[in-house]
């Protein structure tokens, strides 16, 4: 009794194509099938913008540090 018989699945499938027709359900794979390609699409386009991207910038600490004007007042509390 837990197992489906063949006949079970032919009335499943009976059931299925009442109530869908073969219309919608061949339109309905179509409509998966161009999902998954748009899916696929929109990867290979992010590891295209990923090799495209930017260098890191880095700040020269040395380089800033002479041009500072010195500050005396950092850290004391004027009222």
């Amino acid at each position: 009794m837990g197992s489906l018989s063949i006949w079970h699945w032919i009335v499943v499938i009976a059931v299925v194509l009442l109530l869908f027709g073969r219309g919608k359900i061949s339109d309905l794979m179509g409509d998966v099938a161009q999902g998954i390609k748009s899916f696929k699409k929109g990867l290979q386009d992010d590891e295209k913008t990923a090799e495209k991207s930017e260098p890191v910038k880095s700040i020269d600490h040395n380089a800033t540090a002479g041009t500072a004007p010195n500050r005396t007042d950092v850290g004391s509390k004027a009222v």
